[in-house]
């Protein structure tokens, strides 16, 4: 399985339903989406800074922005089905749907994630990434990649220090066994012929786990 993390950032852009639509014709139960926090984890920022709540608290609520944002996606396309645990995951791919990952309940029943905002949707795609055995990682950024080099991988500490990814992602990110690549927003046709690994390392960003 191929876990794609869509960031919440994407929302309001034209290319957030192409990449919908095209996961959802090649996904074939083998694509697990990863939704960001988007508006809704920006919300949770707001109410901790008028509230003055905790950290865990925030990260709480800031677990269920990501289910938000993933109950959204689904709703933005009809071939897209919800799951929030290992065994929804695995039935879901039985049936050869386009899945969306709500991660609240799982990451709420691991202890050893730190409740701050330094693990974020990213950090969790690459958790969830480890916990179902998922070959690739894709993190799909608004932001443009053009000025990377996609000759070698990129070490995660530079895209740490460049704000592409949270601080927790070099010790998530190690722990999967994943391949991880960064695509733009632009770079759905990546996959508009399916799960290319080809294709994939033509355009994508690979990131190193160094």
């Amino acid at each position: 399985m191929w876990v794609v993390k869509l960031g919440g950032s994407l929302l309001g852009s034209p290319e957030l339903a192409r990449w919908l639509d095209t996961l959802v014709k090649i996904s074939d139960g083998k694509v697990l989406i990863v939704p960001g926090g988007g508006m809704f984890a920006d919300a949770v920022r707001q109410a901790q800074e008028t509230s003055l709540i905790n950290d865990a608290v925030a990260h709480h609520l800031a677990l269920l922005a990501m289910d938000q944002f993933g109950l959204l996606l689904a709703g933005m396309n009809p071939g897209l089905v919800t799951a929030s645990s290992e065994l929804e995951i695995a039935e879901r791919g039985w049936q050869h749907r386009g899945i969306v990952w709500l991660p609240s309940r799982m990451v709420l029943a691991d202890e050893n994630i730190p409740k701050n905002w330094h693990v974020t949707s990213d950090s969790l795609s690459a958790w969830i990434a480890n916990k179902i055995g998922s070959e690739h990682l894709v993190l799909v950024k608004s932001k443009d990649l053009a000025g990377y080099a996609k000759t070698a991988p990129m070490a995660l500490q530079t895209l740490i220090a460049d704000g592409l990814i949270d601080s927790a992602f070099a010790e998530f990110g190690a722990k999967s066994n994943a391949q991880i690549w960064m695509l733009n927003k632009a770079d759905h046709h990546v996959f508009a012929q399916g799960l290319n690994l080809g294709k994939l390392k033509e355009q994508a960003l690979p990131v190193s786990k160094d």
